[in-house]
């Protein structure tokens, strides 16, 4: 089946998803594509069981295998997203709470890791499931960032304070960079691939991704918004933007730099410029449109794609089964161990307690993480890994992203301020 087809069949059911959604279910948008995919995925693979003639399951399969959502997510979709997010975000604000991100997309990154991975060694051993500890750790590092996608949908329904608002979604545009990076390095070293480093040359190599890729958005942002102030005409500035995106991330790539820190910095540079580079009402309205529809599409088709994986490419047994659903309270106090940085960085004189368990709660993991676990190499570690990293994610957007909304109520008022 060549990509036209596959493009024709995702699109539909996005579509007749979001319909759904709209005329009937009213739940979060990508939280209602996750869940129909999966339950489609179902459906079809216990139709199969009933009656093997059908061949549901087995059309499903080939379906996703010919999808690489490791490809087409950390190496194209992933810099639309991030960009589409960071040039609505509001600059001002995050630079309020700059050092408070940058503790949590980094330190709280390391934190999150390093507990879920010994965390995970326990569990696996308690399951009967033998995986080193250094597989565990490139566990903990997929699931470590917030995703962005998932995060920003929730938000829009949130009441809580600004500030705590800009914290949550800051940590999710950045941490993202900051995870592929960890967990990239600690597969190297689980596969003994590259070169052979020490803990101080991994952290060197950290920094020189993160920071490098930092300045190269913000060099690549500054040509962009040289050349967008030059011109008024939407379908210019717009192409701009594109190339804009895409160079960004393939020069990082390019260059052993980290792409989603440079499209991000890209993205919050252009966005902060908008009122001094695009001339019109007209233009802006345009590219608004143009973006959010590109937002839309791309969450949609990725969000559907993470359902639909559960059945199709995991091997479940009951050890994986157990393991996973062991994870689950360990990656909620793995992800209340990682907001220490905050903690000690006073995110808020008061009410620091309730800022604490809406940023734990808030911790929603979606595609990236299981893109990552899905670009393993082939090993004995991979089902058991892509098991466990697969329910910890349908319990954050299901479970979590279902009741982040209730919860920020329950803590604060209408309209954001604290009981």
């Amino acid at each position: 089946m060549g990509p036209f087809p596959l493009s024709a069949i995702l699109l539909s059911l996005a579509a007749i998803f979001g319909f759904i959604n709209h005329r009937w279910l009213k739940l979060p948008r990508t939280i209602a594509l996750f869940l129909q995919g999966l339950a489609l995925a179902l459906l079809m693979t216990g139709a199969d069981s009933i009656s093997a003639g059908l061949g549901a399951g087995d059309w499903l399969r080939r379906l996703i295998e010919q999808i690489s959502l490791p490809e087409i997510l950390l190496d194209g979709i992933l810099s639309l997203l991030l960009y589409a997010a960071a040039v609505n975000e509001d600059l001002g604000a995050l630079l309020k709470r700059k050092w408070t991100v940058l503790a949590m997309a980094t330190l709280g990154v390391l934190l999150f890791t390093g507990m879920m991975g010994l965390g995970l060694r326990v569990i696996f051993a308690m399951a009967g499931i033998d995986v080193p500890l250094i597989w565990c750790l490139v566990l903990g590092a997929a699931v470590a960032p917030t995703d962005p996608v998932a995060v920003h949908a929730i938000l829009e329904r949130l009441p809580i304070p600004d500030t705590l608002r800009s914290v949550i979604s800051g940590e999710s545009l950045f941490n993202d960079g900051a995870g592929v990076v960890l967990f990239v390095t600690l597969l190297h070293l689980a596969t003994g691939s590259g070169r052979d480093l020490t803990a101080g040359e991994a952290a060197l190599d950290f920094v020189k991704e993160a920071f490098g890729g930092a300045a190269l958005g913000f060099a690549c942002g500054w040509i962009a918004y040289q050349a967008k102030r030059r011109v008024d005409e939407s379908a210019v500035e717009l192409t701009i933007s594109l190339a804009l995106v895409l160079g960004t991330y393939s020069l990082a790539d390019r260059f052993g730099l980290s792409g989603p820190i440079a499209v991000v910095v890209a993205g919050l540079l252009i966005g902060s410029t908008t009122e001094r580079h695009v001339r019109s009402d007209e233009s802006r309205r345009d590219l608004r449109v143009v973006w959010t529809m590109i937002d839309a599409v791309l969450n949609a088709l990725l969000f559907l794609l993470v359902g639909l994986e559960a059945t199709v490419l995991i091997a479940w047994t009951w050890p994986f089964l157990i393991a996973a659903l062991l994870a689950v309270p360990l990656a909620l106090a793995a992800r209340l161990f990682s907001l220490t940085p905050a903690l000690l960085m006073h995110m808020g004189r008061s009410g620091k307690t309730r800022a604490l368990a809406v940023l734990t709660w808030a911790g929603l993991r979606g595609g990236v993480a299981v893109a990552l676990v899905l670009s393993l190499p082939a090993s004995p570690y991979r089902d058991p890994i892509l098991a466990v990293c697969y329910v910890a994610v349908a319990f954050s957007i299901l479970v979590q992203g279902l009741t982040l909304e209730p919860v920020g109520r329950r803590l604060y008022d209408g309209s954001g301020e604290e009981r």
